[in-house]
């Protein structure tokens, strides 16, 4: 909490320590904390995917329904990382070179999505960008486990052929 106290202040003597890096540092969360908020955060945005996926029957509003919940729901669980992690690193995760195209679909797809659901009222749209946000994110968390994305190449290379 000092360390806050001197970077609001302006005491601290690095002057190029930003707005993420004082926060990150000021965290005072523990690691249980964070697990639990981790766990808390992914189940409510898997429990949201889950909803938009049951929504999706609805008449009339079911497509849209399910675009905006099937997105705040990978948008939660994205976000859910960083209680792990902390908010700078997954930032610099996210954009290094072998997740920045990935990270980059899947932000855009997002995007995308709420602008088919509800500014165009496009529902085929907002379908198709709810697809491609599955599998930016399904490849941007394939990046994790290694050798994950090399097998998938190699498996779809193999079944083509």
């Amino acid at each position: 909490m000092d360390k806050l106290k001197k970077v609001l202040s302006g005491q601290d003597g690095n002057d190029d320590l930003n707005v993420l890096q004082a926060a990150n540092e000021a965290s005072t969360l523990g690691w249980g904390t964070r697990v639990k908020a981790f766990l808390a955060c992914f189940v409510a945005g898997v429990l949201c995917s889950v909803l938009g996926t049951c929504l999706l029957w609805v008449p009339r509003k079911g497509l849209t329904l399910f675009a905006v919940f099937y997105s705040l729901g990978n948008i939660a669980s994205l976000l859910s990382t960083m209680f792990l992690t902390g908010p700078l690193k997954q930032l610099k995760r996210m954009c290094d070179k072998t997740r920045a195209l990935a990270t980059g679909i899947m932000i855009t797809c997002l995007v995308l999505t709420f602008c088919a659901a509800f500014w165009w009222k496009n529902k085929g749209l907002a379908l198709l960008f709810c697809i491609l946000q599955f599998l930016a994110f399904t490849w941007y968390s394939l990046s994790y486990i290694p050798f994950a994305r090399d097998a998938i190449i190699k498996l779809f290379s193999a079944c083509f052929k």
